[in-house]
């Protein structure tokens, strides 16, 4: 099998560790839980070796360190995914309720959490990328980035 490399930032190498550990965590079919395992492995070992994890001020930190944050991505994605399968189920009813547009509302309300976790995590870290976000705010009306 073939790989390729990228270059990413640490804020999204750490949200595909943390989709990769909810997934390790929640499939169980043997044949894609070792393709996730599989990637999963190959992801922990490039943080791993990457030495700005181990030099950075608040590493280990409490509130706003680096173990704070991850959980939070993590707990981040555990919501989108919970959110995701609940509008699958409501769609697979047919039912395109008010509790269908909530939970499809929640899901950019839960992926902008995730865009703020994750650039904290880059410039904790000081990553040589940042992701930004533009997008209409859907709370004044006006363009926001993230």
């Amino acid at each position: 099998m073939s790989e390729i490399l990228v270059p990413v930032s640490f804020g999204e190498l750490l949200d595909k560790i943390a989709i990769l550990q909810i997934k390790a965590e929640r499939i169980s079919d043997p044949a894609k839980l070792a393709n996730v395992r599989q990637e999963l492995s190959a992801l922990e070992r490039t943080w791993m070796a990457h030495p700005a994890p181990a030099r950075t001020p608040g590493f280990d930190a409490g509130a706003a360190g680096l173990p704070a944050l991850r959980a939070e991505l993590k707990a981040v994605n555990e919501r989108l995914w919970e959110i995701e399968d609940a509008i699958r189920l409501k769609d697979r009813a047919g039912e395109f309720d008010g509790e269908f547009v909530r939970l499809a509302r929640s899901v950019y309300l839960q992926n902008d959490e995730r865009a703020r976790v994750k650039k904290e995590i880059n410039l904790l870290l000081g990553s040589a990328y940042v992701e930004e976000k533009s997008y209409r705010d859907y709370r004044g009306g006006t363009s926001a980035a993230g």
